[in-house]
């Protein structure tokens, strides 16, 4: 997921991709402790996402204050 395409989005639409990653971190999590993770460097991947996400969320209140 780019940068570039997180801006286009807006707020409500980033709040909900950041919730929908927050759950697939979760379930990978699950799946880590069950065993079940096949490619642990996935999660890292997710958390990336999620700091990039919340990074733009930022940007985007900060121009509308």
């Amino acid at each position: 997921m780019k940068a570039s395409d997180l801006r286009e989005l807006s707020l409500e639409e980033l709040q909900k991709k950041e919730k929908d990653l927050q759950q697939e971190l979760f379930n990978l999590n699950f799946q880590l402790k069950t065993g079940q993770l096949e490619n642990p460097m996935k999660m890292k991947g997710v958390k990336k996402d999620i700091a990039r996400v919340k990074t733009i969320e930022n940007e985007k209140k900060r121009v509308v204050k």
